[in-house]
């Protein structure tokens, strides 16, 4: 029984603002997407159409469709590009601003169809939901989507790449590892969330005013992570259970030069390739965590966009 006296509740956990935890144990989530500054251009769809859809209705799960406004000589169907947004596996949505004008500039500049997944978030569904929710959606596009006409006028679903990027690019590589198939062309991994146990330089020389930093990022993984579980956990640490037996199609890993997730995909892109899968690293110097989402039009964005196109025109025969 609580009385009068009792101390109210306060704020031990807070993420970007968008969601925090209290020390009743309660959440709160705001509608409110971060504060943070994002360069996006308003009323500018390049050229695609969009749509939304509900993809589990158990969980009441979303995504966003899109594919570029057809004209009369569009004949032949575009691969599809499985998108999964970051967040930190804790904050996040297909719908908000910053990851919808990035998917509208891929879907611009790919020859490929998009459809941009949400997945449940933690704490309330610690990992490993996120990426159950993963393979649910890959198992949706080779079932239920098949029915949607819209999607199925524009795109060509016995050819599908994965991608997204942070704790969207570590669902992902799960994804494409639970649910193997022959649709399956490439996974695109942009900045992927990893971690381990041992620090890298990259993370010990993390600035605390980076936009992903030290002090975040061991937020995200108290909130993510299963209860009692540390770094090398199998979620988050991508090189924990050997993956030379596991059918991987062709890997692009995009990094940052100044990300505190650099030394980590810069490693597991080495490791993928001896366990003998074909993977290709990239890295963009002087730029921090998820630039490309921060300013979709940057010269730098344009680069990242460029080696996706080329990776995905390369592997989509």
């Amino acid at each position: 029984m609580s009385s009068s006296a009792d101390p109210e509740p306060y704020v031990v956990e807070d993420c970007r603002g968008v969601l925090q935890v209290l020390s009743d144990g309660s959440v709160r989530r705001s509608d409110a997407e971060p504060a943070f500054p994002v360069h996006v251009r308003d009323g500018d769809d390049g050229g695609v159409e969009w749509k939304d859809v509900v993809y589990d209705p158990a969980h009441g799960l979303g995504a966003r469709l899109y594919r570029p406004k057809p004209t009369a000589t569009d004949a032949v169907r575009a691969p599809l590009l499985a998108y999964f947004h970051g967040g930190g596996f804790c904050i996040g949505s297909c719908r908000w601003r910053v990851f919808h004008a990035w998917c509208l500039r891929l879907a611009a500049a790919l020859p490929a169809v998009v459809v941009s997944f949400d997945y449940r978030l933690a704490p309330e569904h610690r990992l490993p939901a996120a990426q159950e929710d993963g393979a649910r959606a890959l198992a949706w596009l080779r079932g239920p989507a098949r029915d949607d006409p819209w999607l199925a006028a524009a795109a060509d679903l016995s050819r599908v790449f994965v991608a997204g990027d942070s704790a969207g690019g570590n669902i992902a590589h799960h994804a494409t590892v639970a649910a193997p198939g022959d649709e399956l062309r490439g996974c695109v991994l942009l900045m992927p969330a990893m971690v381990g146990e041992a620090r890298t330089p990259s993370e010990l020389e993390c600035p605390p005013d980076s936009f992903l930093n030290r002090d975040l990022a061991e937020r995200y993984l108290r909130l993510a992570l299963p209860e009692g579980a540390n770094r090398d956990h199998p979620a988050i640490n991508l090189e924990a259970p050997p993956l030379d037996a596991a059918a991987v199609p062709p890997v692009l890993v995009v990094a940052a030069g100044k990300d505190i997730l650099r030394d980590r995909n810069k490693q597991y892109a080495a490791r993928m390739r001896e366990w003998g899968k074909e993977v290709e690293y990239a890295e963009v110097p002087g730029e921090q965590h998820v630039f490309f989402l921060l300013d979709p039009w940057s010269k730098s964005a344009d680069e990242v966009l460029r080696t996706v196109r080329r990776f995905v025109v390369d592997h989509m025969a």
